[in-house]
């Protein structure tokens, strides 16, 4: 079994924590669970911080049925020791109309490669659509936001300071009737670029902001800051190339945050730089 049998504290019962790539069930898959834990003698079903979905206090002998109708019903039991576990992701373009880039997309790529691969260490993907950070993708091992660069067209800008106002870092100010933007606050979340009336603000660049060595828990961690990609091929490669640093260079019994400059990350960085480089799209 995955790690996502889980012993509990009556060692006399476990729980079953299942696959959910981005938190994403159809109406049939949530019925089906139900049906399951309902059929194995589960009191209810518990939603994780992670997205996934766990059926509480059930019978350790009953696993592998309960693992083979599970895998029929398209919600196999998921991962949670040190492994690859659920890729957890914000809903996207899809709905939000903050998000930058395809969240759900990305991550079910992701899922595809990579979910359940045996690591050194806890390997916990995170995807927000924009810097707002709903999924806290900077509090995880691997973080990706969506981020727009924007773009002013000179000779255009009314000066109404509908773009100023939306701004919240402060970071657009109106000079002589034109909007100008300090760059060292901007954090491009593409939020002016929506609010403008006259779509005189475009994007200059889209890209995916990728973070490694992020940590929750009892002493937070923010993620450092690895490489921007252009598009989600890139994303998917280069998370790809950390998965296979960390599985070479890292230790089993520390968290990833807590080795980085152990096993060398920022050679690691300049690797991936000179392998990806900074391509930009306008």
């Amino acid at each position: 079994m995955r790690g996502g049998v889980i012993t509990e504290r009556d060692a006399d019962y476990c729980t079953v924590r299942v696959r959910v790539p981005a938190g994403n069930l159809s109406i049939e898959q949530l019925k089906g669970m139900a049906t399951i834990a309902k059929k194995f003698g589960a009191p209810y079903l518990h939603i994780t911080t992670r997205q996934t979905v766990e059926i509480p206090h059930l019978n350790p002998k009953l696993l592998p049925r309960i693992g083979k109708e599970l895998s029929m019903n398209g919600t196999p039991i998921g991962s949670e020791r040190d492994e690859i576990v659920n890729i957890v992701a914000c809903p996207g373009i899809e709905r939000c109309k903050y998000a930058n880039i395809d969240t759900i997309s990305l991550a079910k790529r992701i899922d595809e490669k990579l979910f359940g691969k045996e690591m050194p260490v806890k390997i916990r993907i995170s995807i927000s659509g924009c810097p707002n950070g709903c999924t806290s993708p900077l509090l995880n091992e691997i973080g990706v936001v969506g981020r727009i660069e924007p773009l002013r067209i000179p000779g255009m800008c009314t000066g109404c300071g509908t773009c100023a106002e939306y701004c919240k870092e402060g970071a657009i100010s109106i000079k002589n009737g034109v909007s100008v933007l300090d760059e060292s606050r901007c954090v491009k979340c593409g939020m002016c670029i929506q609010s403008c009336p006259f779509g005189l603000l475009k994007s200059k660049h889209r890209h995916y902001q990728i973070s490694v060595g992020g940590r929750r828990g009892r002493h937070p961690q923010i993620g450092r800051d690895l490489q921007d990609a252009d598009d989600e091929t890139a994303v998917v490669e280069i998370i790809g190339e950390i998965v296979r640093w960390v599985y070479r260079r890292a230790w089993s019994g520390r968290l990833l945050s807590e080795q980085l400059d152990d096993i060398h990350f920022d050679a690691f960085k300049k690797e991936i730089s000179e392998k990806f480089g900074d391509r930009k799209e306008t």
